[in-house]
């Protein structure tokens, strides 16, 4: 018997360099959040995929290129986010000074998800952040 979770959903768009496509990003979050009937954390998962998207504007899209959000949700109620870019770099967690204004939104999706982390992919790399009990019921 397998059981592991099986894919119950998924959605996926591309979006261009362009700073509203972190807004748009989070709208298509948010719209898909109440399709699949998430009630619950909703807020954590909306400033992630804002986080991530605006990391991936910021650091990993170049010119002329787009960054691609994946939206999936498993069997096990586990919500599974990913922003894929094709720039280069290295995604670590920043140690953020107490005066800065910047670099602390991967502290936030570390601290609001229930896990995270980065796989290389050809070109770039994709950040991903999961939740898990989303759904009230």
């Amino acid at each position: 018997m397998n059981t592991q979770p099986q894919l119950l959903h998924a959605r996926t768009a591309l979006y261009p360099r362009d700073r509203r496509s972190v807004a748009v990003a989070r709208d298509l979050t948010r719209i898909t959040l109440a399709d699949w009937g998430l009630t619950r954390r909703g807020d954590d998962v909306l400033l992630c995929v804002s986080e991530l998207a605006a990391n991936a504007l910021l650091h990993g899209v170049p010119p002329g290129r787009c960054f691609r959000l994946d939206l999936s949700l498993d069997t096990g109620a586990v919500l599974r986010v990913e922003v894929q870019d094709s720039g280069p770099g290295e995604i670590r967690t920043p140690d953020v000074a107490p005066e800065s204004e910047r670099g602390r939104g991967l502290l936030l999706v570390a601290a609001l998800s229930d896990d995270w982390g980065v796989r290389n992919r050809e070109p770039g790399k994709v950040v991903w952040c999961e939740f898990r009990g989303c759904r009230t019921s």
